[in-house]
């Protein structure tokens, strides 16, 4: 799941400028998830279409020969059955391709036992699913109504905690690099390097730097609620910044009682903290007035993103 240049900055600009950068994650998932759903609602009328062609006894064979085909990605087929590939690694420790396929089939078959049972049970409810696609319609029986149905909220979810993770993942070093211009912070003051992980495009360590030392920095892009943000920054050894989205109060007293700096972007003194942690690590910076914040920022944007 990726995130584009233009998300990218439009969700640094909100985290500078004091404002809510979460409705930028919703409508990139509502489009992402929109985009799925109409795609899927095509391939389930050809598919069911498709097995009314060959034979008149309609079996749930017609969805599995499609959307569990061994031909498929592993993740697709995982979807496709209710499930996703983290929750069949934390289930058997692996998500090697027969694992999945085997996994994906036994779930399908537990889910529409399930769901048979229910239907069984709820004599009074009727429920048919009519697509209609290139002039052709096909009806869903309840069973496979909510099958379908149980597909899309497994594929929303997923798309859920995929594009979050990613939207902290894309934008952690942009944002370091953005505040560091913002005070005209020297490129020599600031580094980040790679994590040893392939495959996680701009997933970096960033370090703020003097003469001496170098120090770790941590975004966390979290809510006030949730600790997590500070528990992060003390499990990762060596972490001496913390740019948090948000920290309630018992987190910034924690923070305060251990040597971590840290900033809280939704705070009207943000910039402010961000001076005492270059202050602190003794890291030359030149001070500008807020008055000045959209054009710097437009300025450093453009710079970091080649524009």
């Amino acid at each position: 799941m990726r995130i584009s240049d233009q998300v990218t900055k439009d969700i640094i600009v909100n985290l500078l400028t004091g404002k809510n950068y979460r409705t930028e994650v919703l409508t990139l998932i509502n489009a992402s998830f929109l985009e799925f759903a109409i795609d899927f609602f095509k391939l389930v009328a050809e598919a069911k279409f498709e097995s009314q062609d060959l034979t008149e006894v309609i079996t749930f064979d017609w969805y599995k020969n499609k959307f569990l085909n061994k031909d498929l990605p592993p993740k697709v087929i995982a979807i496709n059955s209710g499930l996703n590939l983290k929750t069949i690694k934390n289930l058997y420790n692996t998500q090697a391709t027969s694992c999945v396929i085997d996994a994906a089939d036994q779930h399908l078959e537990s889910l529409l036992a399930r769901i048979n049972l229910l239907v069984d049970t709820e004599q009074d409810l009727d429920l048919t699913l009519t697509i209609k696609f290139k002039g052709v319609s096909v009806e869903l029986s309840i069973s496979e109504s909510l099958i379908v149905i149980n597909t899309l909220a497994v594929k929303r979810a997923e798309l859920r905690g995929g594009l979050w993770s990613t939207a902290g993942k894309r934008v952690e070093k942009p944002l370091m690099i953005t505040l560091c211009k913002l005070f005209s912070v020297e490129e020599r003051h600031y580094e980040a390097q790679p994590k040893n992980k392939p495959g996680i495009e701009r997933e970096v360590d960033f370090y703020l730097t003097n003469n001496n030392s170098k120090y770790k920095c941590e975004v966390k892009l979290m809510g006030s609620g949730n600790p997590e943000s500070a528990d992060a920054a003390f499990a990762r050894e060596g972490t001496k910044v913390l740019i948090a989205d948000n920290l309630n109060p018992n987190v910034q007293k924690r923070l305060d009682n251990s040597t971590i700096l840290w900033m809280k972007l939704q705070d009207k003194n943000r910039f402010h903290q961000f001076k005492n942690i270059l202050n602190e690590l003794q890291i030359p910076f030149t001070d500008f007035q807020e008055s000045t914040l959209k054009r710097k920022l437009k300025e450093a944007l453009r710079n970091i993103f080649n524009e």
